[in-house]
């Protein structure tokens, strides 16, 4: 071997050990940003899950203290996290870093199978600093804990392919049945993987009619397995009346408040800021994309990973919601084209050397790009600070004050009742609801259920007699619909009125700034009310 050929070659595996050094340069980067979030306070959907999955640690299944249209499955991935690493905000927060490593990994392996290690480090890179963007919020959502088992799956359908061994095709069909549990919007990636097997079925000579249909009942059923063991623990644990109709008949009602024009509205609203603040590497996906329809070589990827693009927006839509972080959803299967562009740009040139410095100037850009427009975010290391640019408008930092002053001037015993949509108040100040109704939301949307919501909460409430009622004054916290008549604002004034005392209140002032007034230094008038906390006189 010529000493030209040697230098090549070493050249070549420095650059490779450069590449490989960088990717853990970023993925190390974003952890340390996770580390600095890990004490900012729990939001409304964080505290529905540490709530629910509090009850089910003291044996309380959900559905019965708690009403909600998730899954099951969220709760019990909470209630495993918080055995683990405690009933605090920061060992939540802590458990999402390990997933969003092992989803970092996994997304590098699968990019890194078809178009090759440096794509790898793309789509994985690009998908670490996207995850913990200021719109798709760095926080502990159910979609983190969705996106990593279905990329698993899909990673196990690929080997099935190659290895024709059964058991990859079961586990990948559990682990999309487990995504599914644990939120409902997975659906999309469950009708990938039917399109996935099927597309790779036909294409096989000779065609067996009965064998793919063995195969589809087979997978079926391990899909539809997790489901039906939800079901049956729901129907042991006395609640699945309550389940079904949460996570179903209601949900169904749910998702179809929203017209189509204010579902394009939503979609404009919530998905714009998410680009404007990655637009490199949302452009580097786009011409990825146009590579695999265009470029011959890369054609054979098309059918497959378009059709996971198409089924990982549906997982987005549902409701026409489109809220920010359902977006972390669509990530992987837009990423995955970031990964094709940067392999379409390495075929020209020839000098590998060269291919892993263009690779590694592209990632670097886009990377650094993204983290320079949210700078302010990232490099913040105050966690009351963080609360407020991330979650301004949901006041978490006084959230989990009020909880604070509540759990420090009540018995363990006591019940409270938040009278707004602050699930976390609960979890922090580890007091029972005296309401199943920990969100106001369904009471005041357009359903025939809605008065009967209202009039089961204030019923619930009398007979259970808190010892504390909060009162949360905040739009974001009842999102009243036009024309849906409000019982409870109706009857709360009157009932505080024989029944409970101010004990403490939240003011609102300018430039940010918020007074908090315990027992008796609550002044007479307040100008811009958060919160106000009554205290039972008996």
């Amino acid at each position: 071997m010529s000493a030209d050929v040697q230098n090549s070659s070493i050249s070549n595996k420095s650059l490779n050990l450069i590449l490989l050094s960088f990717f853990i340069l970023l993925i190390s980067i974003t952890v340390f940003i996770r580390i600095r979030t890990l004490a900012v306070p729990l939001e409304r959907d964080e505290g529905e899950y540490a709530y629910t999955a509090q009850l089910m640690l003291k044996g309380i299944p959900p559905y019965s203290l708690a009403y909600n249209m998730k899954m099951p499955g969220i709760y019990a991935v909470y209630a495993v996290i918080l055995a683990i690493f405690g009933q605090t905000a920061s060992g939540i927060h802590l458990s999402v870093i390990f997933i969003n490593i092992a989803t970092v990994i996994l997304l590098f392996y699968l990019v890194k199978k078809f178009f090759g290690f440096a794509a790898g480090v793309a789509s994985a890179s690009f998908f670490a600093i996207l995850s913990i963007s200021s719109s798709i919020q760095v926080s502990a959502n159910a979609e983190n804990f969705v996106v990593l088992p279905v990329i698993a799956a899909i990673l196990l359908l690929y080997k099935y392919e190659e290895a024709r061994k059964i058991w990859h095709l079961l586990l990948a069909g559990l682990l999309l049945g487990i995504s599914f549990i644990i939120k409902q919007h997975a659906f999309g990636f469950i009708l990938f993987s039917y399109f996935f097997i099927f597309w790779n079925q036909i294409r096989q000579k000779p065609r067996s009619i009965n064998k793919i249909t063995g195969i589809f009942l087979l997978y079926s059923f391990f899909i539809f397995l997790p489901f039906a063991v939800t079901c049956l623990i729901m129907y042991c644990t006395g609640v699945f009346e309550k389940f079904w109709f949460w996570t179903f008949d209601y949900a169904h009602r749910y998702v179809s408040i929203v017209t189509l024009e204010q579902g394009i509205n939503e979609f404009k609203a919530n998905f714009f800021p998410i680009l404007a603040q990655s637009p490199f590497i949302w452009i580097i996906s786009l011409i990825g994309l146009l590579c695999v329809i265009l470029k011959k070589s890369l054609r054979k990827f098309a059918i497959i990973s378009t059709a996971f693009l198409i089924c990982s927006f549906l997982t987005v839509c549902p409701g026409l919601f489109f809220r920010q972080h359902y977006f972390m959803l669509l990530l992987p299967a837009v990423l995955i084209f970031a990964g094709a562009a940067i392999y379409t740009v390495q075929q020209l040139f020839k000098s590998e050397n060269r291919k892993n410095v263009i690779a590694i100037v592209i990632i670097a850009a886009a990377w650094f790009q993204t983290f320079y427009n949210q700078k302010d975010t990232f490099l913040e290391s105050d966690p009351v600070k963080l609360g407020n640019i991330i979650y301004s408008w949901n006041h978490v930092n006084e959230m989990a004050e009020v909880a604070k002053f509540i759990k420090a001037n009540s018995e363990p015993n006591d019940k409270i009742a938040v009278l707004g949509s602050e699930p976390q108040i609960y979890f922090y100040a580890q007091r029972l609801s005296a309401t199943s109704y920990i969100y106001m939301y369904p009471l005041l949307e357009p359903h025939p259920y809605a008065i009967e919501m209202q009039n089961e909460l204030i019923y619930q409430v009398e007979s259970a007699k808190p010892r504390f009622i909060v009162f949360v004054n905040n739009f974001y916290s009842w999102l009243p619909i036009s024309n849906q008549k409000n019982l409870i604002l109706e009857w709360m004034p009157k009932y505080v009125k024989y029944y409970y005392k101010k004990f403490g209140a939240v003011e609102y002032l300018p430039d940010k700034k918020t007074m908090y007034y315990w027992k008796e230094n609550i002044p007479p008038n307040l100008e811009k009310v958060g919160v106000i906390i009554y205290e039972r006189n008996d």
